[in-house]
């Protein structure tokens, strides 16, 4: 992938799998990058599940705030792990139209499903954030997922973010697929990504030694000992 100037990684994990032990091996290494905003003005949004187990790490390493950006795809009735879409925190949509028209989806399932996420959505945000107003986003806000690969649910919560006032905001991801940061790259302040990676197969995972899905009780535990 050519040099930008706005993507920060690690060269020396470009294209290598298992360069993590877990999630908060990879929240250090990515608050060694964003050492810059160590006790700065700026706060850390994390994107639920695996998010948080990064972002409580970094919070806490560089003494910044943590809150929850919540996002969630919206998913045909027959598969849940591939989504046509997203719902962000605030309510907005956005639709995967190359997805629609290979799911060759009607309208009406189409608008349950976006129903049934923003019904998700806003329990998970009651569940995570109590009944707390959201914070100010007119600060740096360092947004934070375990991994990108698509990139479509990040780029949602960018622009909830976007659109609830944040006017700077720096994906923090520990690893992506070299295509989808050059298609968010144009959405953010910047990107810090110690390990990006090319080739036709792409897995999150594969940059963890020890990698599990995370439940909302212990998303609920990892917030509640940082005292959100």
């Amino acid at each position: 992938m050519k040099s930008h100037p706005k993507i920060f990684e690690l060269p020396q994990l470009h294209n290598r799998e298992r360069v993590f032990r877990d999630r908060s091996a990879a929240g250090k290494v990515l608050a060694q990058m964003l050492k810059e905003y160590q006790e700065s003005n700026a706060m850390v949004m994390a994107i639920p599940a695996g998010g948080v187990a990064v972002a409580a790490i970094l919070a806490r390493e560089l003494a910044l705030p943590l809150d929850v950006a919540v996002i969630s795809k919206i998913t045909p009735s027959w598969n849940s792990e591939v989504g046509y879409g997203a719902v962000a925190f605030d309510g907005t949509v956005r639709l995967n139209e190359d997805y629609l028209a290979r799911f060759n989806l009607g309208q009406e399932e189409i608008q349950k499903g976006i129903q049934k996420t923003k019904q998700k959505v806003a329990r998970r945000v009651r569940m995570f954030r109590g009944e707390r107003p959201l914070p100010d986003f007119n600060r740096p806000i360092l947004l934070v997922d375990d991994g990108l690969a698509s990139g479509f649910t990040v780029r949602v919560a960018i622009e909830a973010l976007h659109k609830a006032g944040s006017q700077q905001v720096i994906l923090a991801v520990p690893t992506a697929h070299e295509e989808s940061i050059q298609r968010v790259i144009g959405e953010v302040e910047a990107i810090y990504c110690p390990n990006i990676r090319g080739g036709l197969s792409y897995a999150v995972a594969d940059a963890y030694e020890e990698w599990r899905d995370l439940n909302e009780e212990e998303i609920v535990q990892i917030l509640s000992e940082f005292e959100l």
